[in-house]
C-alpha cells in the first residue's frame, strides 16, 4: 500500500543550484562537476555537496535515459489520458507504475483527465493488454494516441545568460520514407542569418539532404532561390530526406 508522503514545502535555491540543475537536465551523463565549478567560481567539492543536497530535498529526483522506443523494430509508444477519483489519484498513479510496459505517469491537478500514462509495447496486442490492466486498477481511459516523438530541453532561465538558443519551432511534419518537413523562425545572431542559401550550402550550414522549400517574411511568402538571403525573423520551411538530427538545426538559433 502506498502512502502519499509529499509535502507542499518549497525549497529555496540559488544561482549555483540553478546552474547545476540546468546542466544535469541538459546532459547528466557528460556533465563534470569541475566544469560547473569553474563557471560558477567555486570548488568541485561545493558542486558535489550541492548535488547531494538537491537530491536530499527531492528537487533532483534522478538521472533518466532518453530512450526512443519507436526506433526499435516492432515497438510502439502510447499515451493514455486517464481519470482517477481525486482521493485515489496518487495511489492509482503509483499502482499504474507497477504495470509492465508503463514507463511514466504524470499526475495533473484536475478533477478529470488527471493522469497521463505513457506505455511501451511490442505491438498493439501488448498495448491493449496494458490498457486492460490500467482499467482493472480503476482508471477510466478517456483518450489514447501514439506518441510519434518526444523532445526534452533544460529550463533555459537556469542556464548562463549567453546560452545558445535553438530556432523557434513552429511546425513539424513526418512524411513517408522517413522524410520530414520542419518550420521554424530564424533567431537573431544565428550562424545562418544574413547569408544567402548558396553561401549556407557552401559553408555546410545546410546539409546536402536538406532543402529550403519556403520562406515567409513580414507576412509575405518568398520563393527560395540560391541568392535569397536568410534574415533573422524569417520563417523557414525546411525539407529533409531523412529524420532531422536536432543538432543540424543549431545553426538557425543563437
Amino acid at each position: 500500500m502506498y502512502t502519499d508522503t509529499r509535502t507542499n514545502m518549497s525549497q529555496r535555491i540559488d544561482e549555483i543550484d540553478k546552474r547545476i540543475l540546468y546542466y544535469l537536465a541538459l546532459d547528466a551523463r557528460n556533465t563534470a562537476t569541475t566544469d560547473i565549478a569553474e563557471e560558477m567560481d567555486v570548488t568541485p567539492a561545493t558542486i558535489r555537496n550541492r548535488i547531494n543536497r538537491l537530491e536530499e530535498q527531492d528537487i533532483l529526483r534522478g538521472y533518466l535515459a532518453d530512450v526512443d522506443y519507436k526506433s526499435i523494430e516492432g515497438y510502439v509508444t502510447y499515451q493514455f489520458i486517464c481519470t482517477a477519483p481525486i482521493p485515489d489519484r496518487f495511489h492509482l498513479g503509483q499502482s499504474a507504475r507497477e504495470v509492465s510496459g508503463v514507463v511514466s505517469v504524470r499526475e495533473l491537478m484536475s478533477g478529470s483527465t488527471n493522469l497521463i500514462i505513457t506505455v511501451v509495447g511490442a505491438g498493439t496486442d501488448e498495448i491493449n493488454k496494458i490498457a486492460g490492466e490500467l482499467s482493472d486498477l480503476g482508471l477510466k481511459i478517456e483518450d489514447e494516441s501514439v506518441i510519434e516523438g518526444e523532445y526534452h530541453t533544460p529550463y533555459n532561465p537556469f542556464g548562463p545568460e549567453n546560452i545558445s538558443k535553438g530556432p523557434s519551432l513552429t511546425d513539424f511534419m513526418s512524411l513517408a520514407g522517413g522524410a520530414e518537413v520542419v518550420e521554424f523562425t530564424v533567431s537573431e545572431g544565428s550562424q545562418i542569418a544574413n547569408k544567402t542559401i548558396e553561401q549556407a550550402v557552401e559553408e555546410n550550414l545546410i546539409a546536402d539532404e536538406m532543402l529550403v522549400v519556403g520562406i515567409e517574411r513580414d507576412g509575405e511568402v518568398l520563393t527560395p532561390k540560391g541568392r535569397t538571403q536568410i534574415q533573422p525573423g524569417d520563417i523557414l520551411s525546411l525539407f529533409s530526406k531523412r529524420p532531422l538530427d536536432k543538432s543540424s538545426l543549431d545553426v538557425f538559433g543563437t
